[in-house]
């Protein structure tokens, strides 16, 4: 969840990186007493996201900047649509004008892509999920935009969920013999009962020893179409199955198409391009 302390953390993290002594170059151009309004305008369509965050980054700069909001999140705008609009000491907003455009554009361009990639799959029961491959300290705000592009979240953290990759199985099979099941039933035996169990295999003859250790969730690896179709139909339902890996705008409407349960795409946080805003200031009188 996106909570106003971590918003406020990553704010003020960024301006103390962008400003750490101030912004001179306003400091010596602006008088002191210089009010302005600023439009934040869209120079490309996209799904908007992360308004709380850009008005966060005024405010903190200066309380007396009023921002107010003209777009709904999570919904399509064309060029030209004015999504927000600031006002208040132009010291203060051209202060905060990088880093605020710097937030919301990755913001957007996040659910941007998020909103193509679900669009995509609308005809199948997939679900978009996102991945731990985001940017080191935006994690929640990368996040939130995925939600907004009408995305999903796959665990948060390292903490969230029990999530046994290749190499983690590679120690576990030698800790117990070779036996996998083994090894899973001895995870699941020390977990709590309120938590998830995940596997990755990338081969179809994996499936069946993960399946008996009574997994939650089976994440096939980088699988063709015709196997993710052949252990869907394997599963049965035993648990969820994930997609993983060669996943892009061209391949995911036909890995949704094989019947899996979530597709897993790194791309909409880790390869996003930011979208195009701009803050075009003016004088107030």
């Amino acid at each position: 969840m996106l909570t106003a302390q971590i918003i406020d953390d990553v704010v003020t993290r960024a301006l103390a990186e962008d400003a750490p002594w101030g912004d001179i170059t306003s400091e010596l151009l602006i008088s002191a007493d210089a009010v302005v309004e600023a439009r934040l305008e869209a120079r490309e369509p996209g799904v908007f996201s992360g308004p709380d965050v850009f008005a966060a980054t005024m405010t903190a700069v200066d309380p007396r900047i009023v921002t107010a909001v003209h777009a709904p999140v999570g919904k399509p705008f064309g060029i030209g649509a004015v999504l927000a609009t600031v006002a208040g000491p132009a010291r203060g907003v051209l202060r905060a004008e990088r880093v605020a455009l710097n937030l919301v554009q990755r913001m957007s361009g996040i659910a941007t892509l998020t909103a193509e990639y679900v669009g995509l799959v609308a005809h199948t029961k997939a679900r978009i999920v996102d991945t731990r491959k985001t940017t080191p300290g935006l994690r929640a705000l990368e996040r939130a935009a995925v939600r907004d592009g009408g995305g999903h979240n796959h665990r948060y953290s390292l903490s969230d969920a029990v999530m046994a990759k290749d190499n983690h199985l590679a120690v576990l099979a030698a800790q117990h013999g070779g036996d996998v099941t083994a090894a899973l039933l001895s995870v699941r035996e020390r977990m709590s009962h309120t938590m998830h169990l995940e596997v990755e295999v990338d081969r179809l003859d994996q499936i069946d020893a993960v399946l008996e250790a009574g997994v939650d969730t089976i994440m096939l690896d980088n699988f063709s179409l015709a196997d993710l179709r052949t252990g869907v139909a394997h599963i049965a339902g035993r648990a969820l199955v994930e997609a993983s890996g060669g996943v892009n705008l061209g391949t995911v409407a036909a890995i949704a198409e094989t019947g899996v349960d979530i597709i897993s795409v790194g791309a909409l946080t880790h390869s996003v391009r930011s979208l195009d805003l701009g803050l075009d200031v003016g004088f107030r009188s």
